[in-house]
């Protein structure tokens, strides 16, 4: 298997006047042409991790690695210039919730050919045809009425959906997925979750998919990274999340409702210190 992305003892820190925030601390990962999950509480460092990845870390953040590579590329000494023409276009991420990621001011059509534009010389009228056929192929039934619509228009699923489109316009080799279902209701969930399958496995990309939901990843990824306070504890095929042996994990995977049994009262995970050591 190709592989698309090494990171090598990745590290991303705040400095606050209080000391410095360790939020990522030496995550190591490669990645095919596969669909990696990273999993993790609030906090752990997944959204820090693919933000790295991106170069979306804030400015005030101090990321470091002894290797940070995409197809060759070393993400580290890469320009600022030269990896905003590699967002979008080669690496492509989409946020958790469309309300806040989409402009507010710009119609649904307009923020989507302007992705496409960036990156490639086309007229208006070609840019328009593909982001209608993007968002055909993202299952949006009427796709020249929401192309005018602004993001407030449009329901949380519609927008997950035109912001999933406006990522992989310019056809992408590398998408992170941060909890792109999270804000929508299960079956709309399922429906995004079919499309970015179909569409990965149609245009042969790599995913990293961040969620919470354990069941939601060992169901739809390959392979699965378990993060806890900013560090890698556990990796582990998909399939055999249930098996997992690392007690935070068990812990996470404890803490799930079960339909039928009894869960009072619910459990509580109990950390150890030496899980963030």
């Amino acid at each position: 298997m190709t592989t698309l992305l090494t990171v090598d003892r990745l590290k991303v820190s705040y400095p606050t006047r209080t000391g410095v925030i360790e939020a990522v601390r030496g995550v190591s990962l490669t990645l095919g042409r596969e669909r990696l999950g990273i999993v993790g509480e609030s906090g752990s460092g997944k959204s820090q991790t693919g933000r790295a990845i991106m170069g979306l870390t804030p400015k005030h953040g101090i990321v470091t690695a002894d290797r940070l590579d995409f197809s060759g590329i070393d993400l580290l000494k890469a320009s600022v210039g030269e990896r905003r023409r590699l967002r979008g276009k080669r690496i492509a991420m989409i946020l958790q919730d469309p309300k806040y990621s989409l402009d507010p001011v710009m119609t649904i059509g307009r923020q989507i050919c302007e992705t496409l534009r960036t990156h490639e010389k086309i007229a208006k009228a070609e840019a328009r045809e593909r982001a209608l056929a993007m968002l055909e192929a993202v299952q949006i039934r009427d796709p020249q009425r929401v192309f005018d619509l602004y993001p407030h228009e449009v329901s949380g699923g519609m927008g997950q959906r035109a912001m999933i489109a406006m990522m992989l316009i310019a056809g992408p080799e590398l998408l992170i997925a941060d909890e792109p279902t999270s804000a929508l209701d299960v079956t709309v969930q399922l429906d995004v979750l079919r499309i970015m399958d179909r569409l990965v496995a149609e245009r042969g990309m790599g995913l990293i998919f961040v969620s919470h939901d354990l069941r939601l990843v060992s169901s739809f990824c390959d392979r699965v990274i378990v993060m806890y306070a900013g560090k890698i504890v556990e990796e582990l095929a998909a399939a055999d999340l249930k098996h997992a042996q690392h007690p935070y994990t068990r812990g996470l995977l404890n803490c799930m409702p079960e339909i039928g049994a009894n869960r009072h009262p619910l459990p509580v995970l109990d950390r150890k210190p030496e899980w963030a050591a």
